[in-house]
């Protein structure tokens, strides 16, 4: 997969060079300190990903993703946390905190990989059916029986979402929007553009992000009132 490094920092761009050419199947094309430099070298080259950094001079990593072609990945590299919801805004694949360790790099390039082989392999698939307590999604030239009880989120990916039940990833071709409005929304609630949750999974939350298992989902400024509002604020005891 060919890659390229987006940051203004010069130490930044070596560091995250080093942590390419430690995984197998990335190919550093080129590393680059602007956004601008970056959006004229993806205009004469193939580029399957982008690491890219948010706060730049210029044009910022955020405003950039949205120009990026609809088959080329992000994964943002920054210092800052707050940025994080952002980044979900624009379909990025990870969000990585300098500084960047190996196992978390790695982490990330294993998502893009997924999303590259899916993207290359178009795979003709989706939902076949919704029933009482159940979906029929067909994926990889087989229908597997999902149910809701056992999904604990969705993640949307452009026109593809990723199904995560505690025991497997299913991969069909639709997009967030028409998956849920296929699925029972007393179960499930959107929480951001990219992700959907099953409300009986969810550990914990606050005003940011969900906690389901291991996993944190951020949860997006215009799904938190109607996410607190409609389900969340209901169920909390109080002594009065």
């Amino acid at each position: 997969m060919n890659c390229i490094v987006v940051d203004d920092e010069p130490l930044a761009r070596e560091g995250i060079g080093l942590l390419v050419k430690k995984i197998k199947g990335l190919n550093l094309v080129a590393s680059v300190n602007s956004a601008d430099a970056a959006a004229k070298f993806i205009l004469s080259e193939p580029i399957d990903l982008v690491f890219l950094d948010i706060q730049m001079p210029g044009t910022n990593g955020i405003d950039f993703a949205k120009t990026i072609p609809q088959d080329t990945l992000v994964i943002f590299t920054t210092a800052y946390s707050e940025y994080a919801l952002n980044s979900y805004e624009v379909d990025a694949i990870d969000y990585l905190l300098k500084p960047i360790t190996l196992s978390r790099f790695q982490k990330a390039v294993d998502k893009a990989f997924s999303y590259h082989d899916m993207l290359q392999s178009k795979v003709n698939s989706h939902i076949e059916s919704v029933e009482t307590d159940f979906i029929f999604v067909k994926s990889e030239r087989r229908i597997f029986k999902i149910y809701f009880k056992d999904i604990r989120y969705i993640e949307g990916l452009k026109d593809y979402v990723v199904i995560y039940t505690q025991d497997a990833k299913i991969i069909t071709a639709i997009n967030l929007k028409n998956i849920y409005e296929q699925l029972p929304q007393n179960i499930f609630i959107r929480v951001s553009k990219s992700y959907i949750v099953n409300l009986s999974h969810i550990d914990s939350l606050d005003n940011n992000d969900i906690q389901i298992g291991t996993q944190k989902i951020p949860i997006g400024n215009s799904f938190r009132e109607y996410l607190f509002d409609k389900f969340i604020s209901k169920k909390i005891l109080s002594n009065k």
